[in-house]
């Protein structure tokens, strides 16, 4: 398997672990998302990789959300990742709910936006008690989660969660993620690691037809459909440029996000002050 720019790789037993590392923050530009495409073109081909476990090797940051100078950019490299369908990050993440390898997240960090999106993505999310933060920013920013958010929470935690984790654009700890069901289960840091290491080995270790056809069936009857992905990245897209949501995200800047910073670290406290 190749080397990635932003994704450092260790298979063990079929079970391939994937530690995203793109400094200083792990925002997603066009260098994760070219890794990310790569990573799945690769694990679709290997048969080796029954299992693909995401976590960070920031301990404050999973991902926080997409690099918001590099939006055209990293747009331009999603579309070239299968076809014409293929023009957005929800459209890129649909690539990931599909792919052949089981998919599991590891949330040890802050996990926003386009990054939680990922986490939704995945077939399965774990949570550390300590550290983990999922949060959906964009409303308090002038947008709409466009990357699956809506479909996605809707179906993982009910009409009026969703409303109040993308309405009211605030963090929410491991405990609270698990309680609503965006993660299956909420650990303490020193249990987390060897939980999931413990369950991916198990699953990697099954007939691997079994387990592709379920996840393909379980797939059928729960993921939604892309054209609704696709009308929920354009409508992101348009209001990424609308003066409003331009103004909101300057404000940001200038308190400090995208830096390792009191704004990213506790955002959501930061957009009800705006």
């Amino acid at each position: 398997m190749r080397k990635y720019e932003t994704i450092r790789t260790e298979l063990n037993g079929g079970v391939l672990w994937a530690t995203i590392d793109n400094p200083p923050l792990n925002l997603i530009d066009e260098r994760f998302v070219g890794d990310l495409i790569a990573l799945l073109d690769d694990t679709q081909a290997d048969g080796d990789v029954r299992v693909v476990v995401f976590r960070s090797a920031d301990p404050d940051f999973f991902i926080p959300h997409v690099d918001v100078r590099r939006i055209a950019e990293y747009t331009t490299v999603a579309a070239t990742s299968g076809g014409p369908d293929d023009i957005s990050l929800g459209a890129l993440y649909r690539r990931l709910s599909e792919a052949r390898p089981v998919t599991v997240a590891v949330l040890e960090g802050r996990a926003r936006g386009a990054g939680a999106e990922l986490l939704y993505a995945c077939d399965m999310r774990f949570a550390s008690l300590e550290r983990a933060v999922i949060g959906q920013l964009e409303v308090g920013t002038g947008l709409v989660p466009g990357a699956g958010a809506i479909q996605q929470l809707v179906r993982l935690a009910g009409r009026g969660q969703a409303m109040q984790v993308i309405l009211g654009s605030d963090d929410l700890d491991g405990r609270e993620a698990e309680r609503i069901g965006l993660v299956n289960k909420a650990l303490p840091d020193e249990e987390l690691i060897p939980y999931v290491g413990r369950l991916a080995a198990r699953v990697a270790g099954f007939p691997e037809a079994a387990v592709r056809l379920a996840k393909r069936r379980i797939n059928a009857a729960a993921l939604p459909l892309k054209e609704d992905v696709q009308v929920d990245s354009s409508l992101f897209q348009i209001l990424a440029r609308d003066p409003s949501s331009g103004a909101r995200i300057g404000a940001l800047m200038q308190r400090g996000l995208q830096e390792r910073s009191r704004t990213e670290l506790d955002l959501g406290a930061a957009l009800g002050e705006l």
